[in-house]
């Protein structure tokens, strides 16, 4: 039996106490939530609140919650991320931002039940991303705390910003860009699936002004195509605005050539982030969000010390020159992120379950990345296509093979062992080619196979490395999850199952 309930702090609770929370949690129809999308990049940072439901969804002697409404209630201003001289995000100040926000939403932190903070470009950095984290540090439990590298950063933007849900509304092929302060994020989604994702260095705060001295910020890639232009980029040069405008048209071509597929230059290759996006595809519709949207679209006609105005009037310029692709705003621009995250417990049966013998040090783990292959590995796949799965999801997550992660997949038809056999073997050369692990790999599965399938993994193909194995669990593309230690009696793993969630303006279509 898979019971389910709400996710609270229950340290200090009495098992009774526990045992009286989940049947009424059991007993509910409906659960709201209140929630906290918090972003934190390089050029700018901003959060906001919003209300979720619930509704439970019986399934005979098991359960699940869904998520059935969504509602952002407060957003906040757009702040321009706080640096110190030394490079480091000034945290304390990015505290009283914070701190600012939930006071102006009449929000309290204990009012707020679970939610997602989000960081991106110079604050995943190791030292700024440690500041971060101890902002952050009494929530650790309920927030997700996700550190987005160059692809992650892709998939986001494409699910914040509207576009994911608009392909999937118009059953079409688009093709996302987000520009933000430092690279342009690419998404190709065909009806409503992220097909393949890219970045370059593009960006609208590549050459910044510091408020205080002067035009001292040129980003490295800015830097490559002044030395190609021959202009100097010193503090006095960079103040001509026609300098800056040489410098945001030379930018906007490299752009471009992306967006619409054209061969890429000597300087559009150096400039390239990630490996090239998939083309199979033709889009059917662009989209854009980030900053230099706003200017794209618009919405914004004031400069705040950067190049972002022009780069995004060059942009919009060549692509009607170039492209016959009719162009649409997704409906979340700079504000493309996501608005926290929904969460629940799953209390999932021992008997179906592989821990462990050793169990001590193993449990509990917290915010661990799931990997959702999106196979039924009970089909006839061969190992060469679940491993090549793997690795794709894993690198549109930024994930490396040794890293903390769960790998989700569905098991529906008989537990026949040659395919079980197939299916570890595949797993273990995808996430341990040498045959050992430093981090747990935890398996989730919806099916009813996760006992067999750990020992496989280490009784058979000798995985050396902790296994935890647990089915009767359904995973999304962008959840994480927490794994509590085994409660015995009655012999079950509480199982937090944390998605992140996304603004809908598809809703609207």
């Amino acid at each position: 039996m898979h019971d389910l309930d709400e996710e609270h702090d229950h340290n200090g609770m009495s098992d009774e106490d526990k045992a009286a929370m989940a049947a009424w949690i059991w007993a509910q129809e409906s659960v709201e939530l209140k929630t906290v999308g918090i972003d934190i990049g390089s050029s700018t940072s901003h959060l906001l609140f919003a209300k979720v439901t619930l509704q439970r969804v019986s399934q005979g002697l098991s359960a699940r919650f869904v998520v059935t409404g969504r509602e952002v209630v407060w957003r906040s201003p757009i702040m321009l991320t706080p640096f110190l001289p030394n490079g480091m995000i000034d945290a304390a100040y990015l505290q009283e931002f914070i701190r600012a926000c939930y006071r102006d939403a009449r929000v309290k932190r204990e009012d707020i039940d679970t939610g997602a903070v989000i960081l991106t470009g110079e604050a995943i950095k190791r030292s700024n991303a440690r500041a971060i984290d101890e902002l952050f540090a009494e929530e650790s439990g309920k927030f997700v705390c996700a550190t987005a590298g160059h692809k992650l950063e892709c998939t986001l933007a494409a699910h914040g910003s509207g576009a994911v849900a608009l392909s999937k509304a118009k059953n079409a092929v688009v093709l996302h860009v987000d520009i933000g302060g430092g690279t342009t994020k690419l998404a190709l989604i065909d009806k409503g699936m992220i097909k393949s994702v890219a970045a370059f260095a593009v960006g609208g705060r590549l050459v910044a002004h510091d408020g205080k001295i002067g035009w001292t910020r040129v980003d490295e890639s800015a830097q490559l195509v002044a030395d190609e232009l021959g202009l100097p980029t010193t503090t006095g040069a960079l103040s001509n605005a026609m300098t800056r405008k040489k410098i945001a048209v030379r930018l906007a071509e490299l752009a471009v050539d992306q967006i619409v597929n054209d061969p890429l230059d000597e300087l559009g290759q150096k400039i390239a982030l990630t490996e090239p996006l998939d083309r199979s595809l033709k889009p059917e519709i662009i989209t854009f969000s980030g900053g230099v949207s706003e200017y794209i679209f618009g919405t914004e006609e004031q400069e705040f010390g950067d190049i972002a105005k022009p780069l995004a009037a060059a942009i919009r310029e060549k692509l009607a020159a170039r492209s016959t692709t009719p162009v649409e705003d997704p409906g979340n621009r700079i504000r493309a992120t996501v608005i926290g995250a929904s969460q629940f417990t799953v209390q999932v049966s021992g008997k179906t379950i592989y821990l462990p013998k050793d169990q001590e040090g193993i449990l509990p783990v917290h915010n661990i990345p799931v990997v959702q292959i999106g196979m039924d590995l009970s089909d006839d796949i061969p190992a060469a296509d679940i491993i090549k799965r793997i690795h794709e999801k894993m690198a549109v997550l930024d994930l490396e093979p040794s890293a903390r992660l769960a790998v989700a997949f569905t098991w529906h038809g008989d537990p026949e062992y040659s395919r079980l056999a197939n299916a570890a073997r595949a797993i273990k050369a995808a996430v341990a080619p040498d045959g050992k692990r430093a981090n747990t790999l935890c398996l989730m599965i919806d099916g009813d196979v996760g006992r067999t399938m750990g020992r496989l993994l280490q009784d058979e193909e000798g995985l050396e490395g902790a296994v935890v194995s647990i089915d009767g669990v359904q995973l999304q593309e962008l959840d994480f999850v927490d794994i509590g230690e085994l409660i015995s009696p009655p012999g079950v793993v509480p199982v937090v199952i944390k998605s992140l969630l996304f603004d809908n303006p598809a809703n609207n279509l």
